[in-house]
Formats: structure tokens, C-alpha cells, sequence
């Protein structure tokens, strides 16, 4: 096995230490913190126990995966885990009668008046990361009124019954009640959020205790206008789906966005009521690649979500079985293999619904990929990795040569960083909410990223609405990524990733991870460890995985720490020093899992298998 000069593992490697490699990782990952979940008739997956029960409790009255996943999300955007119900909620949904994935677009957009200029005027590089100058619009609502509509079987009433009684009062978990409390001094800036967020002012914990009950009024009287409008269209005798439609028009066009345009403005924020009309959510392709014949689902390019899917078109050329789990040759193929989706993600994602179109036909190509993987430096880390050209891949010619000629030059050096700013790159760059597995014996499968809207988070007048903070996801010039570039009405280019994978054209896996920029640096792993690796699935989303920080951070000032990896502590010392010797910078956790959700379709009986990571309070329900 050679070490000095080495060049990859090649595809043909002998079977007998590949059966043996893999067998070490299986007999070492037997034990897990948590069981896998078995069930027969349904799985309810997300990032909380009682978001996990608002699903049992809607499969339990014969609701399909869909009522469920919304239940779920219902919930948890009432829990703020950590997000609410301002935010934006990504989906990708399994048809059984179709038979096809279908994606779910219900990201906010950029409101009326947010430009480049205006934000410059006010001396900022990027749109805020906190308040109403970082707000979208709303897409959450939307998003589970058209999935439920669409797809689902059960009423709002119904499946919004969970949230609604949250909001009337459920006993606040510790990580949400110590979280308000961190944030005290930036909720007081705004008086809606100040009424719900701290029942105690004054005194000397304002937040509430864990296990207090925590009640939104606002937030509850909003969840019952829309019931209450689905039921008024069904009594003079609308179909389900328009009932539910009809409240969808009454959260956008009614009394409830005149209220979110009012609050927001009320705090210099710039959403208009114009703006909610206008908003709509996108019903869409997904985009899709192939690994070793298993079809691997990711939404459109406002998301990250396709960079996993050139990842995996890079590592289709070596063989990742032979180098071993997590030895120092996987981990640095899997860097330098990221570097360069990453590095595309970076300059060539954005918004589908604006020009310029973004060149995804190319980056998703084999022969890119090809083309991208010799370029890896087997011996070091590329710390001044570029974004490749897929132009060519697809027939083209790069508009933007002079762009990609002059990227990577790095604002700030990270080596001058105090420790004030590595902890703020550092909790930006890490920053999760939660996601939803859902999956039934009839076929439907969801799997769900929601986000935005999190602690600490703007409250839009008495809606009892928290809004999204995705305004910082984009950049104001176009050197920094010509086709993310703030306009009015343009979606940002966002994390969130969900994942859904089909083999023999059946499901096989649905997963997904909170985690800002690590999302789909942890799903990769976590897919490599079933398909690679033979883990079962809880296993695989307890697997230690390290994240890379060479890209540029969605989040904050857009920063980047070129080989810096985070490992996990039980990383053994050999591996260490090889990778320090290939250039890494390496820090160390005791869990690096994710936290990852997910659902494996047992093909050969019949079952689901679900696993909830360790990592965070993530939990699951089967039956």
C-alpha cells in the first residue's frame, strides 16, 4: 500500500481487502446511542419528541405521510426549533402513484426595495443577519398549505390542531428557554418579539424556565383565521383543496399580511403587502445524478443541494470502498472532492427564475466531473481551489471568464481573526434548525428541510409571525457570484438540502440534516456510509463525520478558512498526522454526526428502518 506519491485508489482494487475494510467499519459501528426505528405502516422523523408525536398523532387518525410531514412542520416552526413560522420550508415528496419525486420551492423572496445600493448606502457589505432588513417574505405557511393541498388527504383543522394547541401553551424545552435567554439583549430591540419571547421582563431571568408554560396568543389566533377560513369554505360546499387554498389567499392576500406588512414596516423593514401577494410556492423538477446506479434527488440550485450531487459524480471515478472509512486517504478524496462542488456552488448557484441561467446541465455532467476530478492533488489540500468551467460541458461559452479568472482573493485573513470572530464564523457557519422524514405503507415519502425565522428572531406585529433571516444569504456584488446577487423578488441562494434516493425504482433512502453549509457535506457521508460502508441506518447517522470550512460561509460576512476540517474526537492519531501532513488544520468534537434524519426502505421485506442522529434532541416514532 503505497503512501509516498500516492495518486488515488484505483477502481479495480483487490476485493479481498475491500470485503475486509468494510467489515471493520460495520463490526466497529454495532453499537449506537440510539435504536434503529422499525415500522411497518409509518415513520415520523424530526428535531424534536413532541414535533415527532404531532406526526404519530396525524398517522394515528389515518393521515398519509404528507398530512404528517405537515403536522410536524406545524409544530416544530411553533416550537422554533429553531425556526418559525415566518421561514421557508424545501421539500422533496415521493408520489406512489406517479411515481415520481416531485421538489418543493417555498423560499422567500427579496421584498420591494432591497437593492444592492440600498444596503450599501447603509454601510453593510451583506444585508443583516438579525432583524427586518434580514427578512424575506414568509414561505412556510405556503409551502405546508400547498403540500397539504397538493398531496395530502386531511384538513388544515386537522393537521394544524398539534400547533395550534402548542400555541396555546406546551412546557418549553431547556435548549429553546436558555436559548432566549443568550439572546435577551437583541430580542428587546423589538417590542412583538419582546412580548412573546420574555413573559419575565425585569427580572433577572426574563426568558422562560424549561418546563414553563410557553403561550403565543398572536401566533395561536392566526393559526385559527386560517382554519377558521378553510371551514367557511367547506361549509357553502368548496372542495378540500380549495378550503385550503382559500386560507393559503388569506395568509398572502388578507388580514394576516396586511398585519406582517404593517409590523414590519412599523421596524423599518421593507416587506410590502404587495410583496406577500405576489409570492407564490414553486412546484418543481428536482435535480438528479447517479451513483453507482442509485438515483440521488436534490432540489434546484437555490439551494446547495445539487453540489452533493456533483460530489458524488466526482467520487464515482476512485474507489472509496478500498481506502477505508475515514481513513486520512477518504477523508482528504471527500475534502478535495467538496472543495471543488463547493467552490462551483459559490459562483455559479442562484435563483432559476432569474437571468442569467445558471449552467447546471454542465456542472451536473460525468465528464466534468471527470474533468474536475484530475485536477485533485493527492499528496496536499488546495487551498486556492477555483470554480471549474462547465460551459464547454454543455455547449457553451463562460459569460463570465473575467470573473472566474479574478475569484478567490479572501477579504479577511483568518489567521488575524480574535476568538469574538472565529466564534461568530464558527456559529454561523454551524447554524441549524431542523428537518422531517416521513414516509407510509402506501408509498409517500417526504423528506423536508423548513428553516428561517430562528431565535432571535423579528416577530411581525401581533401576527405572532417570526420572520425569516435569509436576507444575508446573498451577496451585493457580482464578483462574489454573479448569480446570487440581490434583486426584489429573487429567491437567495440557500442551504437547505433535503435528499431522497431511489434504487431499482423504489425508494431507498430519505434523509436530510440541519447545519447550514455542512448540510450536505454531513448527507454525503452519511449516504457513503450506507452504500460504501453497509451501515445500517442508524448507524450511518451516528457515523463520525468531518466538515470542511473551505467554501464560503452562506451566512454572516461570506467568510471562508481554507483547510481548516473539523474531526471527531475519536480520530486516531495516525490519521491526524497524516492529514496535518497534507496541509489540513484540524479541530476536534466529541459528536460530528450532524444531526441527520433519515428513513431506509427495506426492499427485500417490506419495512422501514428510520434512524435519528445523536447529535442533537432529533427523534423519531414508527409503528
Amino acid at each position: 500500500m503505497r503512501v509516498r506519491g500516492w495518486t488515488g485508489v484505483p477502481k479495480r482494487s483487490a476485493a479481498v481487502v475491500a470485503v475486509a475494510l468494510a467489515l471493520t467499519v460495520v463490526t466497529s459501528a454495532q453499537r449506537t446511542m440510539k435504536p434503529v426505528l422499525h415500522g411497518a405502516h409509518w415513520v415520523a422523523i424530526t428535531g424534536k419528541p413532541l414535533g415527532a408525536t404531532a406526526g404519530a398523532m396525524i398517522f394515528q387518525k389515518g393521515g398519509n405521510a404528507v398530512d404528517a410531514a405537515c403536522a410536524m412542520l406545524g409544530a416544530v416552526t411553533t416550537m422554533w426549533d429553531t425556526l418559525g413560522w415566518g421561514g421557508e420550508t424545501q421539500a422533496l415528496i415521493y408520489n406512489p402513484h406517479t411515481k415520481k419525486v416531485i421538489a418543493i420551492d417555498a423560499l422567500g423572496v427579496a421584498p420591494t426595495g432591497a437593492t444592492p445600493a440600498y444596503y450599501k448606502a447603509k454601510g453593510m457589505a451583506y444585508p443583516p443577519e438579525y432583524g427586518p432588513l434580514a427578512a424575506v417574505t414568509p414561505g412556510t405557511p405556503g409551502g405546508l398549505m400547498t403540500m397539504l393541498a397538493e398531496y395530502g388527504t386531511m384538513s388544515l383543522k386537522d393537521v394544524l390542531a398539534p400547533a395550534i394547541q402548542m400555541a396555546d401553551g406546551y412546557p418549553i424545552e431547556a435548549q429553546l428557554a436558555n436559548g432566549i435567554e443568550a439572546q435577551k439583549r437583541r430580542i428587546k430591540e423589538w417590542p412583538d418579539s419582546k412580548a412573546v419571547f420574555l413573559p419575565h421582563f425585569g427580572m433577572s431571568r426574563e426568558a422562560p424556565e424549561p418546563g414553563e408554560m410557553f403561550r403565543q396568543p398572536d401566533l395561536a389566533a392566526t393559526l385559527r383565521k386560517l382554519v377558521d377560513t378553510e371551514q367557511q369554505a367547506l361549509a357553502v360546499g368548496k372542495s378540500r383543496k380549495e378550503a385550503i387554498y382559500a386560507a393559503y389567499d388569506r395568509f398572502y392576500k388578507g388580514d394576516i399580511a396586511q398585519e406582517i406588512a404593517r409590523g414590519t414596516q412599523e421596524q423599518g423593514g421593507l416587506i410590502t403587502a404587495q410583496d406577500l401577494a405576489n409570492w407564490k410556492v414553486h412546484i418543481e423538477e428536482p435535480m438528479m445524478t447517479t451513483y453507482k446506479g442509485i438515483e440521488v434527488y436534490k432540489l434546484q440550485q437555490w439551494t446547495q443541494g445539487p453540489a452533493m450531487l456533483q460530489t458524488l459524480n466526482i467520487l464515482e471515478n476512485t474507489d472509496l470502498q478500498a481506502m477505508g472509512y475515514n481513513s486520512a486517504r477518504y477523508i482528504h478524496t471527500l475534502y478535495q472532492a467538496m472543495n471543488l462542488a463547493f467552490a462551483d456552488r459559490d459562483f455559479y448557484y442562484g435563483d432559476p427564475y432569474f437571468p442569467p441561467d445558471e449552467p447546471m446541465k454542465g456542472l451536473l455532467s460525468k465528464e466534468y466531473a471527470k474533468a474536475r476530478y484530475q485536477t485533485i492533488d493527492w499528496k496536499r489540500n488546495d487551498p486556492n481551489v477555483k470554480p471549474g468551467d462547465p460551459y464547454p460541458y454543455q455547449g457553451g461559452t463562460n459569460p463570465y471568464r473575467e470573473l472566474l479568472d479574478n475569484w478567490g482573493k479572501a477579504k479577511t485573513d483568518p489567521a488575524d481573526w480574535d476568538a469574538a470572530h472565529q466564534q461568530a464564523f464558527d456559529e454561523s457557519f454551524l447554524a441549524g434548525t431542523t428537518s422531517i422524514e416521513a414516509a407510509d405503507q402506501e408509498g409517500w415519502v417526504v423528506s423536508v428541510t423548513p428553516s428561517g425565522g430562528w431565535n432571535p428572531a423579528f416577530i411581525a406585529g401581533k401576527s405572532g409571525i417570526g420572520l425569516s433571516q435569509r436576507m444575508q444569504s446573498f451577496v451585493l456584488d457580482a464578483s462574489e457570484g454573479p448569480f446570487n446577487v440581490l434583486e426584489p423578488g429573487k429567491h437567495p441562494r440557500v442551504t437547505l438540502t433535503p435528499s431522497l434516493a431511489m434504487k431499482d425504482g423504489k425508494p431507498y433512502l430519505a434523509f436530510a440534516v440541519q447545519g447550514g453549509d455542512t448540510q450536505d457535506q454531513n448527507l454525503l457521508q452519511f449516504f457513503l456510509n450506507v452504500v460504501e460502508f453497509r451501515m445500517n441506518v442508524q448507524q450511518a447517522c451516528e457515523g463520525a463525520n468531518f466538515n470542511s470550512y473551505q467554501m464560503h460561509s452562506s451566512f454572516g460576512q461570506h467568510e471562508i478558512e481554507p483547510g481548516r476540517i473539523l474531526l471527531n474526537d475519536e480520530t486516531p492519531p495516525w490519521v491526524r498526522a497524516e492529514l496535518q501532513k497534507m496541509g489540513y488544520r484540524e479541530n476536534f468534537t466529541q459528536l460530528t454526526s450532524g444531526p441527520i434524519n433519515a428513513i431506509f426502505f427495506d426492499q427485500k421485506h417490506g419495512t422501514m428502518w428510520g434512524g435519528s442522529s445523536n447529535h442533537g434532541e432529533d427523534y423519531g416514532i414508527a409503528w
